[in-house]
């Protein structure tokens, strides 16, 4: 089992401001904040969808309970709560064919498409469902830390 480094970098000024967003605000953006933001605590990461569920997933509550982060008490939020905030990055992370990718018309510097499969689509044995939120989990992970090392970290250093 791997662990993600937190708070790589608390030393620096500089701080960024990400948005998530995808249409329900359940599963995909909760997780990819959630990982986002135990990078680097000059992030500040929220995530968002077009039409809020009611409730984060269970099973994305669970298996990001398995890497040590807690989304039981998150709310899934609307995205009108954050169109009248500058963002330095807002990223949707909608990626099945029956997904339509949420539009943002508020300020940002960088519009970003970092896309995953559903989880919360999948339609099979309690297996594979379980095996398909690990997937898409580790994918987001990978996809956030990629990120992070590739687009923001560089961008911190440079401006701090």
């Amino acid at each position: 089992m791997w662990v993600l480094p937190t708070n790589l970098f608390s030393h620096h000024n500089m701080e960024m401001k990400i948005l998530i967003l995808c249409t329900g605000n359940s599963c995909r953006s909760q997780m990819a904040q959630a990982f986002l933001q135990c990078l680097d605590d000059r992030l500040t990461v929220c995530s968002a969808g077009t039409r809020p569920a009611h409730r984060v997933n269970p099973d994305a509550v669970r298996v990001m309970r398995e890497k040590g982060i807690d989304l039981s008490a998150n709310i899934p939020e609307s995205v009108d709560t954050y169109l009248s905030q500058p963002w330095d990055y807002v990223i949707t992370v909608c990626g099945g064919v029956r997904d339509t990718c949420p539009t943002f018309s508020g300020t940002v510097r960088h519009r970003l498409h970092i896309g995953f499969d559903d989880p919360s689509d999948v339609v099979g044995t309690p297996e594979f469902v379980d095996q398909e939120f690990h997937r898409v989990r580790d994918e987001i992970c990978r996809g956030m830390t990629d990120f992070y090392e590739t687009e923001l970290k560089p961008r911190l250093l440079q401006e701090a």
